[in-house]
């Protein structure tokens, strides 16, 4: 952390060096708030997905509002119980020898992807409850197929007509999880799909588990559907409901700030920044998708029209077409809007971009910096 005299170096977002990612403690809370309050009324639980959003500065904070954490994989599994210490799951879509018996410390809850996997492990699991992930075979999201876990050929979930009569003694629990920033019309769709496939096993079982992609935050999303559907699996059942969000935890709730380095005239006229999305904002290339910019608008809707790019040597590592008010120039700072979720997470140093540094801004506006990143960062990650 930055220091002087001893203590925290407070600054304006204006004054940090780009690149440098800022967490919005204020938005941050907001979002939290609906979560909460979601859990008092319906009497579900809501999980981090740490997938998204791995912040653990953030952890004591989250934790205060909503139930715990689901990981993905061991280090995830470490992190929820060191950092946040509540309740812990862990899906993968196959477990490792040598992780078993940690996991099992560290989890409440082992979700398996296959009965074979459930099978090998089911000795050192005795101490936690054990779910099995599902495949509905319920596709209810267009255009995004590599996030599409119902899409055909999936490995992702036993599909109904691989399930015994009767499920091993040991399974407390189902989860399923189909949706990619999805509204809850996509999640009453698909428990349709799940009591139709898998009704004849949920009377006996203790938990359901609604999995992740549900934008539970964003503006217009129908809360009272959403609540709907966890009451009929409550009442229908009597089981106990889980929600993982990672999106909807840290929803618009953070920046990345960079600075124009050069202006590139090519037939298009190419601002380079000191971010890329090949290294900094991954999903612009995967999914695609065009991140919103703060003060920008789409080409040709103001004066000025440019494409952002970075000084990677990728050709095709573009951010998008944008359009502004003025011309700019080298020096000017910009400011990439909704970079919490599944940007630090997924950073990488392709050609030794360096990372961008961590900044938490508090609900006057001040930031802080939590941690800055050099070229032992990059080299420690090679050998």
């Amino acid at each position: 952390m930055e220091a002087v005299e001893g203590k925290i170096r407070k600054q304006g977002m204006a004054e940090l060096k780009t690149p440098c990612y800022i967490i919005d403690e204020g938005r941050l809370k907001k979002n939290l708030e609906i979560l909460s309050q979601l859990e008092k009324e319906t009497g579900c639980k809501v999980l981090l997905a740490q997938k998204a959003f791995s912040c653990f500065y953030e952890y004591p904070l989250i934790g205060s509002y909503i139930s715990g954490t689901t990981a993905s994989g061991l280090y995830e599994a470490r992190l929820g119980r060191e950092e946040m210490n509540k309740e812990n799951h862990v899906f993968s879509p196959a477990y490792r020898e040598e992780d078993i018996e940690e996991l099992v410390g560290l989890c409440d809850h082992m979700i398996f992807n296959s009965f074979s996997q459930l099978e090998k492990y089911k000795e050192q699991c005795r101490g936690v409850s054990v779910g099995l992930r599902i495949n509905p075979e319920c596709s209810t999201q267009e255009g995004h197929a590599i996030y599409d876990p119902c899409a055909f050929g999936s490995r992702l979930g036993i599909r109904a007509e691989q399930f015994p009569e009767i499920l091993p003694e040991q399974v407390e629990g189902l989860h399923f999880h189909t949706l990619c920033e999805q509204d809850a019309d996509a999640l009453a769709v698909t428990l349709t799909a799940v009591e139709e496939k898998f009704g004849r096993w949920l009377p006996g079982l203790k938990w359901l588990n609604f999995g992740g992609g549900h934008h539970i935050t964003r503006e217009g999303y129908d809360l009272e559907l959403l609540k709907s559907c966890i009451r009929r699996m409550q009442e229908a059942y009597g089981l106990e409901i889980y929600l993982e969000p990672g999106e909807a935890v840290a929803l618009n709730a953070g920046y990345l700030a960079t600075t124009v380095l050069d202006v590139v005239e090519n037939g298009i006229t190419t601002l380079i920044l000191d971010v890329s999305a090949a290294c900094h904002m991954p999903d612009v290339l995967e999914m695609p998708y065009r991140p919103p910019l703060r003060d920008a608008g789409l080409p040709e809707e103001k004066p000025w029209t440019y494409r952002l790019s970075s000084n990677t040597c990728l050709a095709g590592d573009i951010i998008g077409d944008y359009s502004f008010d003025r011309e700019l120039r080298p020096g000017d700072r910009l400011y990439f809007e909704d970079m919490a979720i599944y940007s630090m997470v997924k950073n990488n140093t392709f050609n030794g971009i360096p990372l961008p540094s961590i900044a938490v801004m508090d609900e006057q506006g001040e930031c802080r910096i939590l941690r800055r990143f050099g070229y032992q960062d990059f080299k420690e990650r090679l050998a």
